[in-house]
Order: C-alpha cells, then structure tokens, then sequence
C-alpha cells in the first residue's frame, strides 16, 4: 500500500506541544509520512512565547521545492506563517502545483500571544484562502477574520467562503455549542465534537488541520476527512498531559503507541 506524503509548513513549538511538532505526531497518527517546511522558531513552553525567529522567505521556499521536487506530496497545510512575506513565499512555491491545502489561520497562541502579524492578515486571505481546498480557524479566529463578533458558526463559515475560501470549517472548541461546523459553499455540515474537561489543549488545532490534511492525502472526501480529524483531535485532547509544564498542557495523540 502506498504511505500517504503531508508537507506542513509552520512554526516550530520548542516546548513540542503545537506548531510542526503536533503537526508531525498527527501525520504518524494517521499513518502518513510527514514532512515539513519551518516557517518561524518560537520559544515556547506551556505558560507562552518568549521570542519568534522568523526564518528568512527565500529559504522557506527552498525548503518547499526540495521536499516537493524529490518526494512529493499528496496534500500540504499552513499554520503559523507570522508574516506577509512569507506568506507570499509560500504561496508562490504552492501555487503552481495546484495541490489539496488545508490552511488553519493561526493567529494567536492559546497563550494570547500573537503568531500573525496584523499586516499579515490581508496576504493570508487574498494569497493562501484561494488556493486552499479548506480553512479550519477556531471560533475567535473566524471572527477576527470576519469582522464580526456573532457565534454562529454557520454565518461565519459562509462568511469565509465569501471570503475566496472554496470550503470553511469553523472548530468547535470555543463558544456554547461544541460543534465543528463545516461549509462547502454549497451544503452545510455539522459535525459534533465532544469536550473534555481536561486542562490539556495546547496544540488541539494544529493536530486537528493536520489530521484533516492527512484525510485528504489519504483519499477521502472533505467531509469524512473534517469527521475522522474531529476524532482525532478529541481523542488527543481526551488523553492530554495535563501535568506538563505550568501552563496548559499538551494534547496527546499518540497515547496508544507505547515502547
């Protein structure tokens, strides 16, 4: 059987509990061979950002065309990206491959600090929501991006695809109703997700858009693919390591692989 090629292109999490190392523990998850391309170094742990190191765009795009030229991908996802310059690298070295790209707009860490620079916004929705087969913010993701302040998850999804998305997923980890809620442009579907009380969620929406890209590499429609990643991402959270570090902790989705 073939394996599965995801490419991430994002930050990396020093304290390994989002960004490129979520991303790559959700590949091995489903079963995929996971590659990256680093955006960013963060300092991090689970109380927050200490320092971002922006990785030079020309070398990004390096990153990009070597991966691709040699081994290949059957989808890619964005997560943090910080700046419109690379940005615009990313969507240059993407664009002409014309390959399936889930794009989860990380905007602020679960911390409150900030992963996208505000003049950055604009370049992730004109450049990266075109070419992308779906986008997966979080509740307060949605609404920044928007420039509104309601809590349905239905609007804002429609909203997006206004937007040039051709599909939106509003998750359903923030807000009253825990419903991930997914729009195609043509037909709505909600897809409930459960919520533990588990104070363990550092790095739930990098391993839900990868999990999500996974799905699509792997063949599946995007609505089955959206099911399968809430799953996932659930069950990660459901298994968190609460105890780690001082903050909130990180998901766990690799919990059923023991040495």
């Amino acid at each position: 059987m073939r394996t599965a090629r995801v490419l991430t292109i994002a930050s990396s999490d020093s304290g390994g509990g989002a960004g490129i190392q979520a991303d790559l523990k959700a590949f091995a998850r489903c079963g995929a061979h996971g590659m990256s391309a680093i955006v960013a170094l963060t300092a991090q742990n689970t109380l927050g950002v200490t320092a971002i190191h922006e990785v030079g765009p020309a070398f990004v795009r390096q990153q990009i065309d070597t991966v691709l030229e040699d081994i290949g991908t059957d989808a890619v996802k964005t997560g943090m990206l910080f700046s419109a310059p690379i940005i615009e690298a990313v969507a240059e070295a993407l664009a002409p491959r014309r390959l399936p790209l889930v794009v989860d707009p990380v905007m602020v860490a679960s911390s409150g600090s900030r992963l996208l620079r505000e003049d950055a916004v604009k370049s992730l929705v004109t450049r990266l929501f075109p070419m992308a087969a779906v986008v997966t913010p979080n509740l307060p993701e949605a609404q920044a991006l928007t420039g509104t302040v309601t809590g349905d998850r239905a609007a804002l999804a429609e909203r997006l695809v206004a937007m040039g998305a051709p599909a939106a997923l509003v998750t359903g980890g923030h807000g009253a109703e825990p419903v991930d809620h997914l729009f195609d442009g043509r037909r709505h579907v909600p897809i409930r997700v459960e919520r533990h009380p588990v104070a363990a969620t550092h790095g739930a929406g990098c391993t839900h858009s990868a999990a999500l890209a996974a799905g699509l590499a792997a063949g599946l429609p995007l609505a089955e693919a959206a099911r399968r990643a809430a799953a996932i991402a659930g069950d990660a959270v459901a298994h968190g390591l609460a105890g780690l570090g001082g903050g909130e902790g990180p998901v766990h989705v690799l919990h059923g692989y023991r040495a």
